[in-house]
């Protein structure tokens, strides 16, 4: 197992199957100590799962049958880093109902403990900050299935000067800077990488691979728009170039 927590995911699907499982066949299924197995199942209790075992050198352990298992585990960190970012998203984009409904959600199949800290931290946290641009999020997840995928994306692009026009790009990541959001990309008729704001795309269309893709030639993305969108180093090559 990787980590407690890995290992615990795992002890919850063997004992969602409903069988009684003794310490020993659990031991060996997790490939780990009995004592490591018992160890797991009370912290799988402190986290609010009814998990019963009958003591002694024999023993049998269960989850309680009408309990669901929620379908993720997280320890009380991971929910507070959770909700506070949920929170930063629903302050940002006050008439976007995404995050608060995630939230809602979220808060709905956690652990009665946990739930308690959701609500807690939701109680205790204020975000003061300007608010970014709203986001679409039907074309954030285009964009984060075609960058996963390796494909191309096309849509038409209204510019600053209020010009249409139709790109192919090869998405690479999409940002917010400076209350907007937007899209780093290499434009195929370009022959060059370019930044998109997210609220100027339109008509998007993924056009799966196999395609051979450019790789960002920065360190990173900060390293990029620093360099005025390598602008820079060009102006540099080109005057190093004139003296020989």
């Amino acid at each position: 197992m990787d980590s407690p927590s890995t290992r615990s995911l795992e002890l919850l699907a063997l004992l969602q199957s409903g069988r009684r499982w003794t310490a020993r066949d659990l031991a060996v299924r997790l490939r780990v100590s009995e004592r490591t197995v018992r160890r797991d199942a009370m912290r799988l209790r402190d986290m609010g799962y009814d998990v019963s075992s009958r003591p002694g050198p024999g023993a049998v352990y269960a989850l309680r049958p009408s309990m669901k298992i929620p379908p993720l585990l997280l320890g009380a960190d991971e929910v507070s880093t959770i909700v506070t970012s949920l929170l930063v998203l629903e302050a940002w984009l006050p008439d976007d109902a995404t995050a608060a409904t995630a939230r809602t959600k979220l808060e709905q199949v956690l652990p009665g403990r946990l739930r308690r800290r959701a609500a807690a931290v939701a109680l205790s946290t204020q975000v003061l900050r300007e608010a970014p641009a709203s986001v679409d999020w039907e074309l954030v997840g285009t964009i984060a299935d075609a960058v996963a995928a390796g494909a191309r994306l096309a849509f038409d692009y209204t510019d600053r000067q209020g010009r249409r026009s139709r790109r192919t790009v090869e998405p690479y990541r999409h940002l917010l800077r400076q209350q907007h959001w937007y899209l780093v990309a290499y434009d195929l008729d370009r022959d060059d990488w370019r930044l998109f704001r997210l609220d100027r795309i339109q008509v998007p269309a993924t056009l799966p691979g196999p395609h051979g893709r450019h790789s960002f030639p920065w360190n990173s993305i900060h390293d990029w728009l620093a360099s005025n969108f390598g602008a820079n180093e060009r102006r540099s090559a080109d005057t190093s170039g004139r003296h020989p």
